[in-house]
């Protein structure tokens, strides 16, 4: 039977639509592919925040977890005792949401996106055990579960490393978004003898006409950064030092001549914009507003926008160092995740990373005078490689088609 005339039930499921711009990305990707090759199957999705992400593209969509998250309480003990009670029932209540929404499905598609990275905080009871219901619930029903270039990282916690293993390893499909995902996962011994690698799947997007003439502006896409899991302790002198260093930057490119526009990719970055947008303005002494503009983005097509804008980026967020590389602009990347670094070495440009770590703001103004004197030979570079990862995304649609979605549903 052609795939055109069997009627799958697909479910979608992730972290989207809770602000992370690069997740909802990802899933817009996997949505084009879907609709473009398989318009008769049925699409729902279990997500983060259901209700704008529903909306926006036409999908019906149920929370994630069963239980709301509750306000913290006055008393320390009785918050304690709250949030063990809460992690009980609520393991119990997911297990049985998780499930049955599982069981509905003859294929459910876990888009892009980090999934297995840990050098941002996560507890082991949210979303790592999330992970693992759904693929728990796959193998228990015969629904399959596929992985689709998502990244992962190595961990030392012991009890997230064994949910996340096990999510993976009961997976139907898995790919990875870059070698190093796939070299930590082997690692984690959560990857099988036949997993690849294929690009981000927000290569795939199409992309907005270039803009060759040069503007004078440069994109500074900040994050409201305060450290890996070990840094809990101090987060709020990380998080100083950081905003610190990305305000010296604003303050040298304006003193250069540069037009700056500042770009989040997560609405809790916003703070860190007005921080650097009220420094910006107790310092200029020119006529009118100093030349920093922020406009409030929402979507992956706007953050193109804005950055096809510009001639020059210097990002944070992992989704806006791709956009920018994928749209042709030189860019330096600030890695808090050596997903950044693995990234722009694959895109021909790994000399113009910094580590959040060692964030060093001179050497920033120093590397943006660079990539603006070669601007044209490296924009010609980050072309090619967008080019060769859509194709390899388009090769890897195809295998979905073939191993997921060409099969008989199971209604």
């Amino acid at each position: 039977m052609p795939h055109e005339q069997v009627q799958q039930r697909v479910g979608l499921f992730g972290r989207i639509g809770a602000g992370n711009l690069g997740n909802d990305a990802s899933l817009e990707a996997v949505l084009q592919y879907l609709r473009r090759e398989h318009p008769d199957a049925v699409l729902d999705a279990m997500f983060t925040g259901p209700e704008p992400v529903g909306d926006r593209y036409g999908l019906r969509v149920t929370r994630l977890n069963w239980l709301r998250p509750a306000g913290r309480s006055r008393s320390r003990l009785l918050h304690i005792v709250l949030t063990m009670l809460r992690i009980g029932i609520g393991a119990v209540a997911d297990a049985i949401w998780i499930g049955a929404w599982v069981s509905g499905h003859d294929v459910v598609i876990l888009p892009g996106m980090g999934l297995f990275e840990t050098d941002l905080a996560q507890r082991p009871w949210e979303f790592p055990y999330s992970l693992f219901l759904v693929s728990a619930a796959g193998r228990l029903f015969g629904t399959k579960v596929a992985y689709v270039s998502v990244g992962a990282t190595a961990t030392e916690q012991p009890v997230t490393g064994r949910l996340l293993r096990a999510a993976c390893r009961l997976a139907h499909y898995r790919s990875f978004r870059d070698q190093s995902s796939l070299d930590a996962a082997r690692r984690m011994r959560m990857a099988g003898p036949d997993d690849r690698v294929y690009p981000d799947l927000v290569f795939a997007l199409p992309v907005p006409p270039a803009r060759p003439e040069p503007t004078g502006a440069v994109a500074v896409g900040v994050m409201a950064y305060d450290g890996t899991p070990s840094d809990r302790n101090r987060a709020a002198e990380v998080r100083s030092a950081y905003v610190g260093k990305m305000t010296q930057l604003v303050r040298s490119l304006i003193d250069d001549g540069h037009r700056v526009r500042l770009m989040i990719g997560d609405f809790n970055d916003l703070p860190v914009v007005e921080e650097i947008l009220a420094d910006a303005r107790s310092r200029w002494t020119g006529p009118g507003e100093p030349p920093v503009v922020f406009e409030e983005l929402s979507t992956i097509d706007e953050v193109m926008d804005q950055l096809s804008q510009v001639d020059l980026v210097v990002g944070t967020r992992f989704h806006t160092v791709l956009v920018a590389l994928m749209l042709g602009k030189p860019t330096v990347a600030i890695a808090y995740g050596r997903k950044h670094t693995e990234l722009m070495n694959e895109m021909g440009v790994g000399d113009w990373v910094q580590q959040i770590a060692d964030l060093d703001a001179d050497l920033l103004e120093k590397q943006v005078a660079s990539l603006s004197n070669d601007r044209a030979r490296i924009t010609q570079i980050l072309t090619a490689r967008a080019t060769r990862n859509r194709e390899q995304l388009d090769e890897q649609f195809a295998r979905l088609s073939t191993e997921l979605l060409n099969t008989p549903s199971r209604a």
